[in-house]
């Protein structure tokens, strides 16, 4: 069984400030164990899902 997590980062017209806003969600999740499973960009806005097995897996 996997265990999800959603996170919603607000974007900027700053396209340098959002790279380094996504480096460090990225990065931040991976030590973790979360891996991206799902991402989808509207407007203003990026939805990143991540999955990770579950405690009864690891």
């Amino acid at each position: 069984m996997k265990e999800y997590q959603a996170v919603v980062l607000r974007l900027t017209r700053h396209t340098h400030d959002d790279e380094d806003a996504l480096t460090d969600l990225l990065n931040e999740r991976s030590r973790g164990g979360w891996e991206p499973s799902m991402m989808t960009q509207e407007a203003g806005r990026l939805t990143i899902v991540f999955a990770r097995p579950s405690d009864r897996e690891r």
